[in-house]
């Protein structure tokens, strides 16, 4: 089936682009973009270090040389690449804040929080929390990859006594936080009762859906945000302000034993007692923090880390609710006010109680006072894009480390609560039905006089400095004309100084990837995150909404047909229908009559077939797959199904 191609790039984060030797490379800061980082060390307070002495604080060990490799010896994870950032001031080329939390995230390896209480930073993107129980150790989201979170473990082992894990905790459904799990336990344990795996409500959906549905257009997007093709050097990719990157290991999964379906659900874990608290629709759709009342220790999960967090990001998801993520919040302030202790799933700890109450209102307050003053300005009249203009913190929460908008931003923060309560219609009728990039870009050159003459002014504000604008007026150039070599390679320098300005991680990234396609092209993704585990976890309701979604409608006008679905191993019937150019699916009872095919295939055989590990025409011979009916409509069906493209255009025309 055609829908396999797309199935093997599941992981939401991990796309490994190839750098062609012969790339152009970035050019300098110019004036106007050193005068504005500038200005940055004179605006905040840089004399403050206390976050470099906390991520510092319990350092027990870490490796001599963090470079982790997969079974072919490829690096998959390097923190070697980064150590230019310590202990020198911010290049002209990186924005100082920016430059900061780089360095504060550079410092990794094994820590001890308090007693029992470990985690393994730098490791990955995310965290590897460690507790340590009567017999064995639980263990807090196994980071991204398989390889990574095996070399996590053997750093705790190296230190710490050779406990068995006996159970994992996801604590919500992004893939940086369960997809190294078969790198700290197997599936064998699992089944045997030896380890539980918990999760929230609707985790094993959630981290599927996601990332199928969408999970093309995401994967290239999450290309652009974490930086794929970036060098690691004071021109390319800095942090992402939650941690350095992504690893680019082996994507794995192990489903749920333990469900937590509602807040207050108190469990003892092997002599460990946790306070679960459902946070759904905050930072991910299935979410939970958690309280270790023993050690006065609060997981915030990924609801409140070192950063301003996105309810928009930029790699495409649902936009996020900031009214659930205060309150989220503030509970942690209310119900768990005697914590001493504050860890997260990114970035550093905190300590003292009076710190964490403080650290949480403002974590708090800016997501409220987002939320509130987009939508009193919205009420006065202004546009999305207005708003994200105008709106400004106040100088008490801007002058706040934590939530500087190293990951999330203002700007984006406020157009996602816009978009959650308006949608993207600025009720101006001109912008009711816009015209598509490349016929507006024509219309704009033709209009402003022509290639030559827009270029040349567009140099001009480029030497005043006014990058934005130069940005989207040559945007318009080069969809009217993607040959443009000039324009292109104005508009690329436009967006990399607007990339060394920006506080933002992922906004560098994406400017400078988008600098860097302009100069030498999309280059085709080398390798595939191929994840058996997440193609075998999907419902059969999924995979069926997935192919209704490959569907090319164009293909299937006109066509009628009725297919009849068993799966012996589950026991499960379904009646699939075309019609419309629609993809419809039911379970039943019992099949139609009116059937043009009938098929019985195990879910089993369907999985491995995915996997490429057989054929369907195996699966027949071998009497696992039997077809009755006229088996060229199945043929034809599967004619039908578009194989999507995981290195489209995006800052060229389609």
């Amino acid at each position: 089936m055609k829908h396999k191609n797309i199935l093997l790039k599941l992981s939401l984060l991990s796309l490994l682009m190839t750098v062609s030797a012969f790339a152009e490379e970035p050019k300098e800061a110019t004036k106007a973009t050193a005068d504005i980082n500038n200005q940055v060390l004179k605006d905040l307070p840089f004399s403050d270090t206390q976050d470099f002495d906390d991520a510092k604080k319990g350092f027990v060990d870490t490796l001599p040389t963090l470079i982790i490799k997969n079974s072919k010896g490829q690096d998959i994870w390097d923190m070697e690449s980064y150590k230019y950032q310590n202990d020198k001031p911010a290049p002209a080329t990186v924005n100082p804040s920016l430059w900061r939390i780089a360095q504060v995230n550079n410092i990794n390896g094994l820590f001890k929080v308090t007693d029992r209480v470990y985690q393994v930073r730098g490791f990955d993107l995310s965290n590897m929390t460690i507790i340590e129980g009567n017999t064995g150790i639980i263990i807090i989201d196994p980071l991204m990859t398989k390889e990574t979170a095996t070399s996590a473990l053997e750093l705790y082992y190296k230190n710490r006594p050779k406990k068995p894990v006996v159970a994992v905790i996801y604590s919500h459904s992004h893939a940086d936080h369960y997809g190294g799990v078969k790198g700290v336990i197997n599936q064998d344990d699992v089944k045997s009762g030896k380890v539980k795996v918990y999760a929230p409500e609707g985790f094993l959906a959630e981290a599927i859906s996601e990332n199928v549905y969408a999970g093309n257009a995401m994967s290239r997007r999450a290309s652009y945000m974490y930086g794929s093709q970036l060098k690691k050097d004071a021109k390319g990719q800095i942090d992402t302000g939650l941690g350095k990157t992504t690893s680019l290991g082996t994507f794995t999964l192990i489903q749920p034993t333990d469900i937590i379906t509602k807040t207050n659900d108190t469990r003892t874990i092997d002599g460990v007692q946790i306070d679960f608290s459902l946070v759904p629709g905050t930072e991910a759709p299935s979410e939970m923090l958690m309280y270790f009342p023993q050690f006065k220790l609060l997981n915030s999960a990924e609801d409140a880390t070192h950063t301003l967090h996105n309810l928009y990001t930029l790699r495409g998801a649902q936009v996020r609710d900031a009214v659930k993520w205060w309150k989220a919040v503030d509970t942690m302030m209310t119900r768990y006010g005697d914590a001493e202790i504050i860890i997260a799933q990114h970035n550093w700890p905190k300590w003292g109680k009076d710190n964490i109450q403080g650290y949480l209102g403002k974590q708090r307050d800016v997501y409220k006072y987002i939320h509130d003053q987009t939508l009193n300005l919205a009420n006065k009249g202004y546009t999305m894009n207005e708003i994200a203009e105008t709106i400004k913190l106040p100088k008490e929460l801007d002058q706040e480390w934590s939530i500087r908008g190293y990951y999330g931003s203002v700007s984006h923060d406020s157009k996602a609560v816009y978009q959650k309560y308006l949608g993207w219609y600025d009720n101006n009728p001109a912008n009711l039905n816009p015209l598509p990039p490349t016929e507006a870009g024509k219309k704009y050159v033709e209009y402003m006089g022509g290639a030559p003459a827009i270029i040349k002014k567009a140099k001009e504000s480029y030497a005043k400095g006014e990058y934005r604008w130069v940005a989207e007026v040559m945007s318009k150039v080069v969809f009217a004309d993607p040959n443009n070599k000039e324009a292109k390679n104005l508009e690329a320098d436009a967006l990399e100084q607007l990339g060394y300005q920006t506080e933002n991680g992922t906004w560098r990234n994406n400017y400078l990837m988008g600098a860097y396609e302009l100069r030498n092209g999309v280059v085709a993704n080398a390798t595939s995150s191929a994840s058996p585990d997440t193609i075998t976890a999907m419902t059969t309701d999924m995979l069926l909404d997935f192919m209704g979604i490959q569907l090319n409608a164009e293909k299937a006008a006109g066509k009628k047909m009725v297919l009849n679905w068993e799966q012996p191993d589950t026991k499960e019937k379904y009646t699939i229908t075309l019609e419309n150019s629609v993809l419809m699916y039911r379970k039943v009872d019992s099949f139609t009559n009116k059937a043009d095919v009938t098929m019985s295939l195990p879910k089993t055989s369907l999985n491995n077939i995915l996997l490429k590990q057989t054929t369907m025409d195996k699966e027949i011979s071998e009497g696992r797959v039997k077809i009755t009916g006229d088996r060229s409509k199945l043929q034809e069906l599967m004619g039908m199904t578009d194989t999507f493209n995981p290195a489209f255009n995006i800052v060229t025309p389609k």
